[in-house]
């Protein structure tokens, strides 16, 4: 697992990145992310509504709700905005230089 102080800063990356396709919930989202890391990384559900209520505040995602059928609760809808998408490539550059400096300083022994 990795550590979410290391990932920290770039929790809303990975949020913009499962919005990239298209519109989806909080759950969904989460088990995404935690499929596609094959289990490396469970956000909590409390960083994944912090980072959507940041998300939102900023204009970077928007909610809405769904029309649903059941007889469930209605579910929070997100989607990523014009300015989520060029948030979204600034974080990837920023990845970028990131990993440039921490690998200077890593060193198998």
């Amino acid at each position: 697992m990795i550590s979410s102080d290391v990932i920290r800063g770039y929790n809303d990356t990975l949020i913009l990145y499962m919005l990239l396709e298209g519109e989806s919930y909080g759950y969904e989202i989460s088990k995404n992310i935690r499929q596609l890391t094959e289990e490396k990384y469970v956000m909590k559900e409390t960083t994944l509504y912090s980072a959507f209520t940041r998300l939102e505040k900023n204009g970077y995602i928007e909610s809405f709700y769904l029309d649903e059928n059941s007889m469930g609760k209605r579910r929070t809808y997100y989607r990523i905005t014009p300015s989520g998408l060029d948030y979204y490539r600034e974080k990837c550059e920023e990845w970028k230089v990131t990993q440039e400096v921490v690998n200077l300083f890593i060193r198998e022994l």
